[in-house]
């Protein structure tokens, strides 16, 4: 007789505990949580420390996925399940992880089926459902390239699929979501930049017309974004607004490094 597969949850967060609240003490059911804190101000870390997690302080790096990979990496158990603070893990779903992982023979990473929870409503069209996601894999079969902050884990072998839902409340008012978009358009800005994108008449109109129209038709009309009321249309026209915020954040930092240039000279 084997002994049951170990689980280790791993979250990084800076100024989560209003999240970490809900979160943490229902996760019992997991073998080990492993917090990474980034230079949170709000007493996050001491929270999670009263909680039984095995707590790490690290710099809030932009590039999120470095302090994933730092927290995978403090996991010994035999799976590894990384979770952001905003997401839930319902008790079906954390039976059938159980109920999975007891029963994987070939498998060594699972996506997931997210559902996003916008300002009150669950959205079901518009490309927000089914958002897949890689979160459960084994230790030492899965890695972030660390590059950029929307990369995805590698996995090295076979995958499946869990059939329960994994729960996401990213935006609870409209300000975190103005907040959480400034992070990210700055982020995708400063990778262009730092990858030798430099603005131009073509690259103007790619990001300002082309890729933001064609986004938000395929996103509000063909995958129904419409159907899910003013929260749709929300998401839809702030996801095509994406691209011209970077864009227009790629000139302001392009002008920033001319002058830091020129005073160098």
């Amino acid at each position: 007789m084997t002994d049951k597969p170990t689980l280790a949850i791993t979250i990084i967060g800076h100024n989560e505990k209003d999240h970490l609240r809900e979160l943490l003490p229902v996760l019992s059911w997991a073998n080990a949580v492993i917090y990474v804190d980034c230079e949170s101000q709000d007493g996050s870390a001491d929270y999670a420390r009263t909680q039984n997690c095995r707590v790490f302080e690290r710099p809030n790096n932009p590039n999120l996925n470095i302090n994933k990979s730092f927290a995978m990496e403090q996991a010994t158990q035999d799976w590894i399940f990384y979770l952001d603070p905003d997401e839930r893990i319902s008790s079906e779903l954390a039976q059938e992880i159980i109920t999975t992982l007891s029963n994987s023979h070939e498998q060594v990473a699972f996506q997931l089926k997210r559902k996003n929870h916008y300002f009150g409503r669950w959205l079901r069209f518009g490309s927000q459902y089914p958002d897949i996601q890689l979160r459960l894999f084994k230790r030492g079969h899965g890695q972030f390239p660390q590059k950029h902050v929307h990369e995805k884990l590698e996995i090295d072998g076979k995958m499946g699929i869990l059939d329960n839902d994994l729960l996401h409340y990213p935006y609870l008012t409209i300000s975190q979501y103005i907040q959480k978009f400034n992070f990210y358009t700055s982020f995708e800005a400063q990778f262009l930049h730092e990858n030798g994108k430099k603005p131009g008449f073509f690259m103007g109109i790619r990001y300002i017309f082309l890729k933001p129209l064609s986004r938000f038709i395929r996103r509000y009309f063909f995958k129904f974004g419409f159907r899910d009321g003013w929260q749709g249309f929300f998401a839809a026209i702030f996801d095509a607004m994406n691209y011209q915020v970077r864009y227009f954040k790629l000139i302001e930092i392009s002008r920033q490094a001319k002058v830091t240039a020129s005073n160098e000279i």
